[in-house]
């Protein structure tokens, strides 16, 4: 009884004496958070400090947060923002007087923004020690291109297997390239969605309409061998989709509708209850397309070539105490494309379901989890179609059925304040087959079942290390693929078997990975960068045992494919200028390809002729990259960038009777790329984009005889907004009408064309709650 009182008299005493008393003193304080135009900010993250007080809160639908009972009168606020610098506010306050602070954050500069691809921990571009490009919600926005695919053309170096989109192009054709590799429509470079993979495990190919734009928050490209953290499809670096995740009651809505009837609508909804979060992203396209062969070559057979697809995926997460999620996502998608003529036709049904973790634990380890199934079905029609392209014949039923698992773990330990270490481990298993109906003249001759399993499991780690003026990446991989359970079976129905059934060995391969960069800062604006590496790419399923054709050509299989090994390096400098205001970056990059696997010309003069998946030798790709941005003022960009790659056949072992293919330049690789942008973004007042894109000539073929000559568009975006909420906008693709060569395909009486598609505009509506952030 005797200390209660002491405990009571005490604040009474020190009142007299003038003390503060820490009993009864306490501050409210509380703010909103806009950006520099005055919209509020949602979702920032803020810290008070206040003697050893601390406490955090995050800014409501109404960019409001509130302290109510800091123990002090006077303390810091710190506040963060995605997309936005940290902003740091001192307050001072009379006893017992509440405090208001109104608080604007500042855009991030380039080179203060955040990638987790380069490195698979978060690194700011600025000390990222590799080619990065950082593409954020307002570039994805500014961008006049309908699809993602097209949004990413305006990175130098990024590129689809001749010149195709996803609007009208074959699924097939669809695989990715970067800096100059090529390919034979197999990717040589990764794609990612928050993690997972969507490079099509049995092809290499890509369905990029299975992100829905409106779920984009930001995208990453990392240019670069990069397997020694990623593995196989990394041979040439890595594109990663990185999805919103919702921190309040949220919803976007983009619709058009455009020239050759496009209707377009993508959306994006989410929310949270409690420690739950729930988030519903969906996507719907169809166009009447165009026809794809010229006038001057057009036959009766010859339709537009269009698409239609569509994706849903819903996702379901819940918080794991103060640092960590969990979540399952699962995600449906189908897409169905005439391909030129009534006979050629394809489509897709796909299903995805998955699992992912990502779980802090204390200050200094973290650890993300990542597991996936899918199902596919995949149908394709060939024919054959007569010189004069007035008929055409089946030649081709192709069913591809594909089953597909694969996860992976990755710990992350922060060895003090300057180091960080990374270990981990992925699988990916896929067994897929090509089962093959086949026609001569109409008739059905015989069945082909093509097929086998596939395995790659892989060990990585790293070690990134920051002191002083340098960022240090030492990191390497192990992986073992193996090919087993593989077959080719032939059925005669009213005909014979051109080849006998044959079932195949198994087959195994080893590779490691190495990668070491090394980021030096020379000055608060200046800093340059080096890395060596090596990389490689296991053969897919589709290139060991499916055929295919198009056109006149038909190109075989071939099951005894070599994986690619890949050496490289790359030296480049980074410069900033202007209080951040000029953002420049030139990178030298080198890489040799041993044992590529190309689409090679067995016989030029047979009608379809014929090619064949082959290991071509060596090649060699050597280069420069230039990026640049410059930010004239709050509302207003330009920012350019510029390829130029020299890649060629170096080292060619010429089979029997084939053409020598030593010093060619590599199919499908531009030597030239240029792109530029000009913005005037500012929502309530007009956005107003223009883009142009030139590239060079590229070949079409192995034996450099069909040019696809060279082409420049332009885009433009013009818009405003008609509410804080609501936005109104015009867009228009090849503005200046320009039919360039797709393709160019060897046929009995010489060539035959693919064309690009004409102008193509539309107007369309975005409705975001709250209202987004440009």
């Amino acid at each position: 009884m005797q200390n209660r009182k002491k405990i009571l008299i005490l604040p009474i005493f020190l009142s007299i004496l003038g003390l503060p008393s820490v009993w009864a003193q306490t501050t409210q304080v509380e703010g909103i958070v806009r950006d520099p135009s005055g919209a509020v900010i949602a979702g920032a993250s803020v810290l008070i400090r206040s003697g050893s007080y601390s406490a955090t809160a995050t800014t409501d639908a109404q960019g409001h947060f509130a302290f109510p009972n800091a123990p002090s009168t006077r303390g810091t606020i710190e506040i963060r923002g995605e997309g936005f610098r940290i902003a740091r506010r001192s307050w001072t306050t009379a006893a017992a007087a509440a405090v208001s602070l109104d608080i604007v954050l500042q855009p991030a500069s380039a080179s203060e923004q955040v990638t987790v691809s380069a490195a698979r921990t978060e690194v700011r571009l600025s000390e990222t020690p590799g080619s990065t490009v950082l593409l954020s919600t307002t570039d994805v926005a500014a961008t006049p291109a309908l699809r993602v695919d097209d949004v990413l053309r305006q990175v130098p170096g990024f590129s689809l297997f001749r010149r195709s989109d996803s609007r009208t192009a074959n699924a097939s054709n669809q695989g990715v390239s970067l800096r100059g590799l090529g390919g034979t429509a197999a990717s040589r470079a990764l794609v990612l969605e928050d993690g997972l993979p969507l490079v099509d495990a049995f092809g290499g190919w890509v369905y990029w309409d299975r992100v829905p734009r409106a779920a984009l928050s930001n995208v990453e490209v990392f240019r670069g061998g990069a397997s020694n953290l990623y593995g196989s499809d990394a041979l040439g670096g890595v594109v990663q989709f990185i999805t919103r995740q919702p921190q309040r009651p949220a919803f976007t809505v983009e619709t058009s509708y455009g020239s050759k009837r496009t209707p377009e609508l993508s959306f994006w909804t989410g929310t949270r209850a409690g420690r739950w979060d729930f988030s519903l992203a969906s996507e719907m396209f169809r166009t009447d397309g165009y026809t794809v062969v010229p006038t001057w070559q057009r036959g009766s057979v010859d339709t537009p070539a269009n698409s239609e697809d569509a994706t849903v995926d819903l996702t379901v997460g819940h918080q794991l105490g103060e640092k960590g999620r969990v979540f399952v996502r699962g995600s449906f998608y189908t897409e169905f494309r005439n391909n030129g003529t009534p006979v050629q036709t394809n489509d897709t049904r796909m299903g995805e379901g998955a699992l992912g973790l990502d779980k802090q634990f204390g200050s200094s380890d973290s650890l993300t989890f990542r597991a996936y199934g899918q199902v596919q079905g995949y149908d394709q029609r060939f024919s054959s179609v007569a010189a004069d392209r007035n008929t055409e014949s089946l030649t081709n039923l192709q069913y591809v059925p594909e089953q597909v698992v694969g996860g992976a773990a990755q710990w992350t330990h922060f060895l003090g304040k300057h180091q960080t270490l990374i270990g981990g481990m992925d699988l990916v298993e896929v067994m897929g087959a090509s089962d093959e109906q086949l026609f001569s003249s109409g008739t059905h001759t015989r069945n082909n079942a093509s097929g086998g399993r596939q395995r790659i499991l892989g060990w990585f780690g790293e070690d990134l290390v920051r002191l002083n003026n340098w960022t240090i990446i030492l990191a390497g991989r192990f992986d073992d693929w193996n090919n087993f359970n593989a077959s080719s079976i032939c059925t005669p129905v009213s005909g014979a078997c051109t080849s006998p059934s044959l079932l195949y060995p198994s087959r195994s391969d080893f590779a490691f990975s190495p990668r070491l960069s090394v980021l030096r800062s020379l000055s608060h604006n200046v800093s340059v960068t080096g890395s060596v590496y090596r990389a490689f790419r296991a053969p897919t399923l589709n290139e060991l045992y499916r055929t295919f054709r198009v056109a006149n050509v038909v190109t075989l299989n071939n099951p005894f494919l070599n994986a690619e090994r890949l050496t490289g390096a790359e030296a480049g400098v980074n410069v900033t200028a202007l209080d951040h205001k000029v953002d420049l970056r030139g990178t030298f990059f080198w890489s040799d390809i041993v044992d590529p696997v190309e689409n090679v010309t067995t016989d030029p003069t047979s009608s379809p002729v014929m090619r064949q998946k082959e290991n071509l030798g060596r090649i060699r790709s050597r280069g420069v990259e230039l990026d640049g941005v410059v930010h004239v003022s709050r509302d207003i960009q330009i920012s350019a960038g510029y390829e130029f790659t020299g890649a060629s056949v170096v080292n060619y072992t010429v089979p029997q009777g084939a053409v020598s293919l030593l010093g060619n330049k590599v199919a499908q690789v531009p030597r030239n790329v240029f792109t530029w942008e000009a913005r005037y973004w500012n929502p309530t007042r007009l956005m107003l984009s223009v883009q142009g894109r030139f590239v060079g000539n590229q070949y079409d073929d192995d034996q450099n005889l069909y040019p696809l000559g060279r082409f420049y568009t332009m885009d433009l975006q013009i818009g405003r907004n008609v509410t804080r909420n609501l936005e109104v906008f015009a867009a228009a693709e090849n503005l200046l009408d320009q039919r360039y060569n797709v393709a160019n395909t060897p046929t009995a009486s010489g060539s035959l064309f693919n064309i690009g598609p004409p102008i193509l505009y539309r107007i369309g509506l975005r409705l975001n709650f709250p209202a987004e952030r440009h």
